[in-house]
């Protein structure tokens, strides 16, 4: 019989700071308060900041690459885990490493929010709309390779923090259009905030982008037992081909790579694009197959783009 946790022995939950961050601990809290029937107060939300989360390196726009990659957002959480501060960590699937530390195992997801990307700017509409030499903000290296890709004449700067900042600083006119994940947008009740979301077809999205996983400790039965009724399974198995394509390319937040596996039926179909960071070239690829067999549709549309690269492609890795 599994030990519901109390008031006086909380359930605690492992997040990052930002809004976007909270309101993810928060829908997860619900969830399990919904799943379990029990109050607020049987959990508790601890927040842990992480490298990713300086101030000072968000305001100076410091690229990613240059702290770290992508246990930027998870490193400090995990750490408080493996130490049993926290109990469970809430994660936005796209910043997570494809391995996960000794002892810890991530197999629990919400349902999949939107996956795709939100073209926010003031003025303009949509990225072909831009005027000629606009300068656009973003971090993400994928979403600058794409945008080089089918607009080299823009301006590309980095673009550093959560969602409130990069729309300051849009209206600071520091750029004149950025990019942000609509999931993130529908969480916090911003959409308003976009002209809209950029159909796949247009800027495929990150590995898992719109995805919350949630983290615990291999031998903790508890949270297992308390995390196994909020699982959903279509994300997982989608997740499972988009995460076996990012792991056999090495993937991590200074490649540009994109990934995206939708359910259709009882057929999986994964597209996959990797390109020069520059945005010079850019390869993509398809594949259909059963659900069950996601991770290795994963990998092998994987090893076909990789087989398609010509030498310096990879000049990151």
């Amino acid at each position: 019989m599994t030990q519901m946790p109390d008031a006086k022995s909380p359930l605690k939950i492992g997040t990052r700071g930002s809004p976007l961050a909270l309101a993810q601990a928060y829908e997860t809290r619900n969830r399990l308060m919904a799943a379990h029937g029990l109050p607020e107060d049987a959990f508790e939300v601890v927040v842990i900041k992480t490298t990713g989360d300086d101030r000072a390196m968000i305001a100076a726009d410091k690229p990613l690459k240059e702290i770290g990659n992508k246990g930027l957002f998870t490193k400090e959480i995990e750490e408080a885990m493996v130490d049993g501060r926290i109990d469970i960590a809430v994660h936005s699937m796209k910043d997570m490493p494809t391995e996960q530390p000794e002892g810890l195992v991530l197999d629990c997801y919400l349902p999949r929010e939107d996956v795709r990307d939100a073209f926010v700017s003031l003025e303009y509409d949509s990225i072909m709309a831009l005027p000629e030499g606009a300068t656009v903000g973003t971090s993400s290296l994928r979403r600058r390779a794409q945008l080089a890709h089918v607009r080299p004449d823009l301006k590309l700067v980095e673009f550093r923090g959560n969602v409130q900042t990069r729309l300051k600083k849009l209206a600071d006119g520091v750029a004149a259009a950025s990019f942000l994940a609509y999931a993130g947008l529908r969480r916090l009740g911003m959409e308003d905030s976009a002209r809209g979301p950029i159909a796949p077809e247009e800027m495929l999205p990150a590995v898992a982008q719109g995805a919350i996983g949630i983290e615990r400790r291999m031998a903790d039965a508890r949270a297992e037992a308390l995390l196994a009724p909020i699982h959903d399974l279509v994300t997982e198995q989608r997740l499972l081909a988009e995460r076996a394509f990012l792991a056999t390319l090495d993937g991590s937040c200074e490649t540009p790579i994109a990934g995206l596996a939708l359910i259709e039926g009882d057929r999986l179909w994964l597209r996959g694009q990797i390109l020069r960071p520059d945005g010079s070239e850019a390869l993509a690829g398809e594949r259909w197959g059963n659900i069950d067999e996601g991770a290795a549709m994963g990998e092998h549309l994987a090893r076909d783009l990789l087989s398609q690269a010509g030498e310096g492609f990879f000049d990151w890795r």
